[in-house]
């Protein structure tokens, strides 16, 4: 008689993981949940917009304040915070992920870090009625559901002069295919660092000179 085959049992699945890159808490882990529509920006990636970022600041960290919109992980609030950010403030819908990175930046005792669990309308919207302005601004919102299209444009109030705009996308916002043009709510924006790494086009955006 012929023995059936033995079933192994699963392996429990293991959590991903991103790291911090540079500044104080270089090669901390994050942890990645398992969430819908949790995409956190590749290392490599985050390493290019970094570099990036400290040349255009001149280095200049301490001045610099901070709003990680669909924030995630925290890869890019806390990689900022990590490098000297005066003020990074964190805008999560989702309730795992909120818990996440409070639990992160408890130990981290990242003092610098704020932490809102709310839309990024609602966080755009109340942040224009307080007046706040922020040195550069993080926006990888979900593909495919029009986000950058409700957001960029809110976005232009909230910037200091020469402020930044940083934005994943699923197309390029510098050289569209076949010839395409920009859609409407890239108009007065300008693109002053574009890359690819695989499928995510990642872009620096400012205001256009007037």
């Amino acid at each position: 008689m012929k023995q059936g085959k033995s079933i192994r049992p699963k392996k429990p699945s293991q959590t991903r993981q991103v790291r911090i890159i540079g500044g104080i808490w270089k090669r901390t882990p994050l942890a990645v949940i398992d969430s819908e529509g949790l995409r956190p920006t590749p290392d490599r990636v985050r390493e290019t917009l970094f570099n990036w970022l400290t040349h255009l600041l001149d280095g200049r960290w301490s001045q610099v304040r901070c709003l990680d919109l669909f924030a995630g992980t925290g890869a890019l609030g806390f990689e900022a915070a990590s490098r000297g950010a005066t003020q990074v403030l964190m805008v999560e819908h989702n309730t795992p992920a909120v818990r996440q990175l409070e639990q992160t930046k408890a130990k981290l005792d990242a003092a610098q870090v704020q932490i809102q669990r709310t839309d990024a309308l609602s966080a755009l919207q109340n942040a224009g009625t307080q007046n706040t302005r922020f040195h550069l601004i993080f926006l990888d919102p979900p593909y495919h559901l029009d986000w950058l299209a409700k957001t960029l444009p809110l976005c232009e109030r909230l910037l200091e002069t020469g402020g930044l705009v940083y934005v994943e996308a699923e197309f390029s916002l510098a050289e569209p295919d076949d010839g395409a043009e920009l859609p409407g709510w890239m108009d007065g924006w300008q693109v002053v660092r574009s890359d690819k790494a695989g499928m995510v086009f990642y872009h620096l955006l400012q205001r256009q000179l007037t």
